[in-house]
């Protein structure tokens, strides 16, 4: 009995201490591409984006994230589904160099929708997670975004826009091997930027995103290039 307690203490000290390596105060930066391409004359296309994160800005990687999936969308309606593969690489704050790799598969819905100036787009994913040294995980997401143009009325070229998000994370289960354990909620994300639009395939973003997981809580730095081609 004392030693099963020994082990319980050593595993919960060992948690609290790698929850603690995060700097809270410290403002990270993701630097990311995303692309969107409808092939000609179809309801197919291509969609995915790659992601540096970065835990002080530079220097100090966070996650590589590289994320591609085909998407169908049906005649007559707005909605775009995704079925898709991520590879995502993590590592640990500080100056550990060591890393964590996790394979994903997921699918998506995204729905858009317009009131005024107010461009609403809802999306729902679903991942299978195969993460290094953990069973078989799943996650559920949604994300509900805002972009309200500023000088334009729509989002054509040189409109500057805001930009505005929210997602909530929700894990499938809370065993995920080895002893160990997580919530059911993951974490949530709440995003406000600004956003410019170059031309009729480009437009980039800027903007300040806070992240709160059940341990810890920290603001990222986000700059990105969407482009649809």
């Amino acid at each position: 009995m004392k030693l099963k307690l020994f082990i319980v203490m050593c595993f919960i000290v060992n948690y609290n201490i790698k929850a603690q390596n995060v700097d809270e105060s410290q403002t990270g930066a993701w630097y990311m591409y995303f692309y969107n391409h409808q092939f000609k004359d179809s309801q197919f296309g291509i969609q995915g984006d790659f992601q540096y994160r970065d835990w002080q800005g530079i220097g100090d990687m966070e996650q590589l994230l590289l994320r591609s999936g085909f998407t169908f969308t049906p005649k007559d309606t707005k909605l775009k589904f995704t079925l898709g593969y991520a590879n995502i690489t993590s590592g640990l704050p500080g100056e550990n160099d060591n890393t964590s790799g996790e394979n994903r598969i997921y699918q998506e819905a995204l729905y858009p929708s317009k009131f005024g100036r107010f461009h609403l787009t809802h999306r729902f994913r679903y991942e299978q997670r195969f993460v290094e040294n953990q069973d078989f995980r799943t996650r559920y997401r949604y994300n509900l975004f805002l972009n309200i143009p500023i000088n334009k009325k729509d989002l054509g070229p040189k409109a500057i826009y805001a930009a505005l998000y929210n997602e909530l994370f929700i894990n499938g289960q809370n065993e995920i091997g080895d002893g160990q354990s997580v919530e059911l909620f993951d974490r949530n994300r709440t995003y406000l930027g600004l956003g410019y639009v170059l031309n009729n395939t480009i437009r980039f973003q800027l903007g300040w995103m806070n992240q709160k997981t059940v341990n810890w809580g920290k603001g990222q730095l986000q700059l990105s290039m969407h482009h649809n081609f």
